[in-house]
């Protein structure tokens, strides 16, 4: 609560896209060398032998998908050749406007599960279609690790190529030491960290009201000049 008080930096991170979570709860087992899962539908231990589809999910997916398609439903879990690590299917597909890609990752600012570490990727979502799928690797092994159907397993966020672009990340200087700080960075420093700091009864949030005030007059002048 202090973040969505006082903190917009948190918060903005917290809310940038999309929590995915598992279709099912379930529960998966490392033993240091074979991956084993079960579930409410499947309550026995099994060995994900190197896949396994979601319990009746074959037979709903054939009765949607066109005859040529049947039969090619998408694995939930499937093991993958690394030692302890596995992909699993969030039970979504998604299709994303021209120029917008998914950059699929742990949700920002939540504990983990424990016992796992997802991988982050950059799907490019606007002309790939297919499921979206997280890699993860077993951080502990010969204990089981829960996956709850109401607790986020993945975020998605909207990314343009721009964004992590060769020629935007190479666009970069560095300044190195104080004495490369010019006058405008020092004003800039006073303003943000030292004048406040001065008055130790001001109050707290300025940045998170400056911002959100910004952000909905820029939000104004798009709706008017959409009109």
């Amino acid at each position: 609560m202090r973040a969505v008080r006082y903190c917009e930096a948190l918060t903005s991170a917290t809310a940038f896209g999309w929590w995915l979570f598992p279709p099912i709860d379930l529960e998966m087992m490392w033993d240091g060398t074979e991956i084993f899962w079960r579930s409410g539908e499947v309550p026995d231990w099994m060995p994900l032998l190197p896949s396994a589809q979601l319990p009746d999910y074959a037979a709903l997916f054939d009765a949607s998908a066109p005859e040529s398609l049947q039969g090619c439903s998408p694995p939930f879990l499937t093991a993958l050749p690394e030692p302890g690590s596995v992909q699993m299917w969030t039970g979504s597909i998604a299709r994303t406007a021209p120029g917008w890609h998914l950059l699929i990752r742990a949700p920002a600012n939540m504990p983990g599960m424990g016992g796992v570490s997802l991988f982050e990727g950059i799907v490019e979502t606007d002309r790939w279609f297919g499921p979206l799928f997280t890699n993860m690797r077993f951080t502990r092994s010969h204990m089981p690790i829960r996956f709850r159907a109401d607790y986020p397993l993945v975020l998605a966020q909207p990314v343009q190529p721009s964004a992590y672009a060769n020629g935007t990340l190479d666009s970069m200087d560095i300044a190195r030491g104080l004495d490369a700080l010019s006058p405008a960075d020092w004003q800039a420093y006073e303003t943000t960290i030292v004048e406040p700091n001065t008055r130790p009864n001001r109050p707290f949030g300025a940045y998170a009201t400056d911002t959100r005030k910004k952000r909905h007059e820029c939000m104004r002048e798009r709706d008017n000049v959409e009109a």
